[in-house]
């Protein structure tokens, strides 16, 4: 556990099989943690939901943080943690209401656009170059929200739906910007410090609107609470562990596994079916992800944190 929350670079002592399999574990443990937020946000809500599981990871993180007696950060790095914990505010409130209302492998596909979009996002704030994978990428990927978009609305019409695709394609854009920052933060702070200030940012946050929508959870919601937390933490740990160890070029692609998982997990908890229109829109998004990403992958790894 100490070299899995430890801090550091690539290193080449680990087997690549090691990274990638701990990459994978990670993915799956965050499918797990979606499957359970996901019936947290149809009974309790997205706000709530959020704020017990946030509350409760914010337990368990802080006591691996403050076991390694960590110094205070630094004030560049209190600023990047602070810019990217508001993000994760509403990215986050965002993706997890709509994910109550669209069907689980539907709203990971679609969250799979944010890659593309943080390219433009790195373009603005960082100034970096758009080449022309990166256009031909966003054609593809919108091309592929656009076919799971009319197989959402085509048929027997459904505004709740239409109206989750939008709150996760908002998150989305959000989430771009979160990859763009993480970037930043990765060279500022370790993976437990990140989780630790992204818990509480975002755990304060939603306590401030405690008073008015907050509602305590009842007996039979604390597992789920509880499972969430421990998911989470997992997630960002197995996933920071792996990239530590591997390149992120030799990694990335596995992240695609995570539609996989929903899809599965999506029928066998919910009974979710998958359409042709969600396969065909998953597989256009994965397509432009690739392309772009092929001559820069720094913003494409969706790097998971306890939120």
């Amino acid at each position: 556990m100490a070299d899995i929350i430890s801090s550091g670079q690539h290193s080449d002592d680990a087997p690549p099989l090691l990274p990638a399999g701990s990459v994978l574990v990670g993915l799956l443990s965050f499918a797990m943690m979606d499957v359970v937020m996901k019936r947290l946000s149809i009974d309790l809500g997205a706000y709530n939901a959020l704020l017990w599981r946030v509350l409760a990871a914010l337990v368990l993180v802080s006591a691996l943080y403050f076991a390694r007696r960590p110094k205070m950060p630094g004030r560049a790095a209190r600023k990047v943690h602070l810019q990217r914990g508001v993000i994760v505010v509403f990215m986050s409130y965002l993706f997890f209401w709509g994910l109550a209302r669209v069907p689980l492998a539907e709203a990971i596909a679609l969250s799979f656009i944010a890659p593309i979009i943080a390219l433009y996002l790195a373009a603005v704030f960082l100034g970096e170059t758009i080449h022309r994978n990166a256009i031909y990428a966003s054609l593809l990927g919108f091309g592929g929200v656009l076919v799971i978009a009319w197989g959402r609305a085509s048929g027997d019409y459904d505004e709740a739906a239409l109206l989750g695709i939008g709150a996760i394609l908002a998150s989305a854009v959000l989430y771009a910007g979160n990859l763009v920052i993480q970037r930043q933060q990765a060279l500022l702070a370790g993976p437990l410090e990140i989780s630790f200030s992204q818990n509480l940012i975002v755990g304060t946050s939603f306590l401030l609107l405690a008073p008015f929508f907050a509602v305590l959870p009842d007996r039979a919601s604390l597992p789920y609470i509880g499972a969430g937390a421990v998911l989470s933490v997992i997630s960002a740990l197995f996933i920071a562990w792996g990239y530590r160890r591997a390149e992120a070029k030799y990694l990335i692609n596995l992240e695609y596994s995570a539609f996989i998982w929903a899809a599965i997990f999506g029928w066998l908890f919910f009974r979710e079916p998958i359409t042709w229109t969600t396969v065909a829109g998953a597989l256009l998004i994965v397509a432009g992800c690739y392309l772009a990403t092929r001559r820069d992958r720094k913003v494409a790894h969706i790097e998971t944190t306890a939120v």
